[in-house]
């Protein structure tokens, strides 16, 4: 089908719920995107800090095919040896000692927030269950993680939501401890906050929310759905912090493109819980599985990650140096990095598919960065020369 063809029959048949720029991409190579038309676009958003390794890295087709031709799915009823492996690599490169699989960074967002309540109930009977999140946080869709998510145009059309959330202001120490009281079961934050302007959080705040949880035994979750997996230069983004949490929330990149999250937790997390308590049909399924396998052991290696934050590096100097107009903040870690504007960002995004940029927002005056992880420096060289372009000559 021609573009046209696709765009309309889109439009007649696709639920609407994603407002998408007239433009087909039919490939991917490196971290470039090409349209039907044959145009190349130097891609700054991954599909949404997914696309770690880029687009056409031989090994994931090579392995979805092999494992497809052995087994595709038996539910999680059966043992199978792909999420098996996958499980004790995540164990062995993070603090935990158990792993659920689901399908998405909501679902398992809402795995931690079941966990959560379990280990309230054993260990203090009824009653612990307010849940803390932070204003600007960003933790899904589903109605679970939509109450933990405090936007009023996400959350006003689906009330009533979930109860027992309070929502406290974010890197505010004092605030935490205010809101983290003895009736509640757990604190859920972003290390980065993603969709809420790429804000990290500071040292004192997390220390503060880590401290205030343990003196009344909530436990800590560390939502890395998008900040996770290599994107800081860290395989993890708390390690920034060297604050442990008892739960972490992963997704985006972890299976390369395909559907898959992973809820990681303690020991002390994981003995509350009982075959029945929670389960997923299509979660850690073999494909999937085996592919992310080979991301996270290409995302865990140190010199991978030693890549990452270079280029993390350049861009952000880069971006400083632009001096570019109306912009008020850079900031980030690794290739994770926010500009905020002093107006709406709306016209940057709509007008960068004519430079050969890929741009996302991260709220109204914040332009998101989030490349592939594979960058190099001369793409990244190029794309500051394209960004420089598009802004200056929209807010000129």
């Amino acid at each position: 089908m021609d573009a046209q063809t696709i765009i309309a029959w889109e439009q007649e048949y696709v639920l609407g719920v994603y407002k998408r720029p007239p433009v087909v991409f039919v490939r991917g190579e490196g971290v470039w995107l090409y349209d039907s038309d044959g145009n190349a676009y130097l891609d700054l958003v991954a599909g949404i800090a997914v696309n770690a390794l880029g687009y056409g890295d031989p090994e994931i087709p090579r392995l979805m095919a092999e494992q497809a031709q052995r087994l595709i799915h038996v539910s999680n009823l059966y043992h199978t040896e792909p999420h098996v492996r996958l499980a004790k690599l995540l164990c062995d490169h993070s603090f935990a000692h158990k792993v659920f699989f689901c399908n998405s960074g909501a679902e398992a967002n809402e795995a931690a927030i079941k966990f959560a309540r379990k280990y309230a109930r054993v260990h203090h009977g009824e009653g612990k269950t307010t849940i803390v999140a932070f204003e600007g946080a960003f933790h899904g869709r589903t109605m679970g993680a939509l109450a933990l998510t405090p936007r009023p145009h996400y959350q006003d059309p689906f009330r009533p939501l979930m109860p027992d959330v309070r929502i406290a202001a974010f890197n505010d120490p004092a605030a935490a401890r205010e809101a983290i009281t003895d009736d509640v079961c757990a604190v859920i934050v972003e290390p980065i906050q993603g969709e809420g302007g790429i804000r990290p959080a500071t040292e004192t705040f997390l220390r503060t929310v880590a401290e205030a949880a343990r003196q009344v035994d909530a436990l800590l979750i560390f939502d890395e759905v998008q900040c996770g997996l290599g994107r800081t230069g860290y395989l993890w983004a708390h390690e920034h912090y060297g604050i442990t949490p008892d739960i972490m929330t992963v997704a985006k990149p972890l299976a390369g493109g395909l559907p898959m999250g992973a809820t990681l937790v303690t020991q002390n997390v994981a003995d509350v819980m009982a075959p029945g308590d929670h389960a997923t049909t299509f979660g850690g399924g073999a494909v999937v599985s085996a592919v992310a396998a080979y991301v996270v052991s290409r995302l865990a290696d140190q010199d991978f990650l030693a890549h990452v934050r270079a280029r993390g590096a350049q861009l952000l100097e880069g971006l400083r140096r632009l001096e570019l107009p109306h912009v008020v903040d850079i900031r980030g870690q690794g290739l994770m990095i926010g500009i905020e504007f002093d107006r709406d960002v709306t016209p940057l995004v709509q007008r960068s598919l004519q430079y050969g940029l890929i741009l996302v927002n991260a709220g109204p005056q914040v332009i998101r960065m989030v490349p592939p992880l594979i960058i190099s420096e001369e793409e990244i060289a190029e794309a500051l020369r394209r960004f420089r372009s598009l802004v200056e000559e929209t807010f000129s």
